[in-house]
């Protein structure tokens, strides 16, 4: 039988040419999959990161262009309010001045007849100066061409000094606001005598035969 020497412990065989510590076990390393997870995590973590920026992306340029249709829309509503607070307003001031056209077709006969005078021409005055700060316009002189949108005839007449239908006569002047008519000027209306234009035609040819031919024969 072998006798064991109290206190010493068997060691492993160590190869020859080798240290002891090459007889511990190594710690195992990582193998390949184990190293590529964490750069597999990261690149997941990449994309969901580009996914949320692109989701904010979308969003903030769907509020955007809600946040410009809004601006747009209530510009659209402050012009609309204005442009309708101006035509009310010129509708309440021809109204008015439609009102005041009879004391000034009173302030014109009586200024036609010498009528005028005194503190009654100083008030005629100054309510004519005020319609004419308001924007009153009075139109129709005569000898103008007779128009249909601003003229209304109330007598009409035939001339020979006329070429075309003409205003021969105010007898109530128009007045307009701005661009619109509140009364058209009533007038009196001539136009050429039936056979005027041809009988003129007529001569006109004449001469101009009588000019080339050299004149009338003399004898």
């Amino acid at each position: 039988m072998t006798e064991e020497t109290p206190g010493f412990e068997e060691k492993p065989d160590v190869p020859s040419g080798a240290t002891p510590d090459d007889a511990e076990p190594q710690a195992a390393s990582p193998s390949s999959e184990e190293a590529a997870a964490p750069a597999g995590d990261a690149s997941e973590n990449n994309a969901g990161v580009v996914a949320q920026l692109d989701q904010v992306r979308k969003a903030l340029g769907e509020r955007t262009a809600d946040l410009q249709r809004l601006q747009a829309e209530y510009q659209n509503y402050r012009r609309r309010v204005e442009r309708d607070r101006i035509a009310v307003k010129e509708i309440a001031v021809a109204n008015l001045l439609s009102e005041l056209l009879p004391v000034l077709d009173d302030i014109g006969r009586a200024r036609e007849h010498g009528e005028l005078v005194g503190g009654f021409k100083s008030v005629a005055e100054s309510l004519e100066t005020v319609a004419a700060k308001m924007g009153l316009q009075q139109f129709g002189k005569e000898g103008e061409p007779f128009d249909p949108t601003i003229h209304e005839a109330l007598m009409h007449s035939y001339a020979p000094d006329v070429t075309e239908t003409t205003c021969v006569a105010i007898l109530q002047p128009g007045y307009r606001f701005g661009e619109r008519t509140i009364r058209p000027a009533r007038v009196a209306v001539a136009e050429p005598q039936p056979g005027a234009q041809t009988v003129k035609a007529e001569e006109t040819g004449e001469a101009g035969d009588d000019k080339e031919n050299g004149g009338p024969d003399e004898g």
